[in-house]
């Protein structure tokens, strides 16, 4: 029987999630298993469960925090903690980092985004173009540069959002990704965006390239995991140079972030092993 449980999103989701799937099979074979996220069952058992692939958790963010309660008072294993995976649900987990001496693209949230809260966001910037996402959101969904005559887009008007100035560096070199097994740095990649564009998804048209992570970087990348509530057995570092030099962090996901294996020098052996030695911790 299975001992590991892969959370994906309903079959019909729109996105390709199953090359994705493929991957986790070839590495983990029999010992793995598949299930929807919003229609689990009973999960008690795998002796542990990975959220790797659970796609559209923030257009439901509500069934997805009732779904963390119902894990959690289970009594399930989760790869990442339960209490770690509803700490970074939210991305205003980024004003705490802060708070702890972390160097972050400069963030301001509002619970119910308005023209003032980017006058005055623009003003703390010093700048005009600024970037709004959603608060809880995935895949750059809700994402948007406005420039200083934009009209904020109706479908995010009023909505919890964070406001973050434009970094000319995501354009200009890239964003770094770090990634960590069992707090150990297994690979690196820059991802760019297509011309005129913003955002490094590959859905946008982002590409990335394998890169030897800089000292400075790695630096970063250790100082967030050890300012994380609970230590991630899985994690993606997400950092961009402001604009005199120095990294900042955009984001750690530790939910289902793309793992880029296909840049790891051992294709993922180092996440496996890490997986693995938890079903024997």
């Amino acid at each position: 029987m299975a001992r590991l449980c892969i959370l994906t999103p309903k079959p019909d989701y729109p996105e390709d999630w199953q090359s994705r799937a493929a991957q986790f099979s070839t590495l983990f074979g029999d010992d793995l298993a598949f299930r929807c996220w919003q229609d689990a069952g009973d999960l008690s058992a795998f002796e542990l469960t990975l959220p790797l692939l659970a796609w559209g958790y923030n257009l439901a963010p509500d069934l997805w925090y009732q779904a963390l309660d119902a894990w959690e008072a289970q009594g399930l294993h989760f790869a990442n903690a339960i209490p770690l995976l509803r700490w970074n649900t939210d991305k205003t987990y980024l004003l705490s980092m802060a708070d702890q001496g972390i160097r972050i693209v400069p963030t301001r949230h509002s619970p119910c985004l308005t023209d003032a809260d980017l006058a005055e966001a623009r003003a703390a910037f010093a700048c005009d173009a600024v970037v709004i996402k959603p608060a809880i959101s995935a895949g750059a969904e809700g994402t948007f540069v406005l420039s200083a005559d934009a009209a904020i887009p109706f479908d995010v008007l009023e909505r919890a959002m964070l406001i973050q100035p434009l970094m000319r560096a995501i354009q200009e070199e890239g964003e770094f990704s770090l990634f960590y097994f069992g707090g150990q740095l297994s690979h690196a990649i820059l991802k760019t965006p297509a011309s005129g564009d913003f955002r490094v998804q590959e859905q946008f048209g982002g590409r990335e390239v394998a890169v030897e992570a800089p000292a400075p970087a790695r630096a970063l990348a250790q100082a967030v995991l050890d300012a994380a509530p609970i230590a991630p057995l899985y994690a993606r570092v997400d950092m961009v140079r402001d604009a005199q030099g120095q990294f900042c962090l955009m984001e750690l996901e530790a939910i289902e972030p793309a793992l880029f294996l296909n840049f790891a020098s051992d294709k993922g052996a180092a996440f496996a092993n890490a997986v693995r030695a938890q079903l024997t911790a």
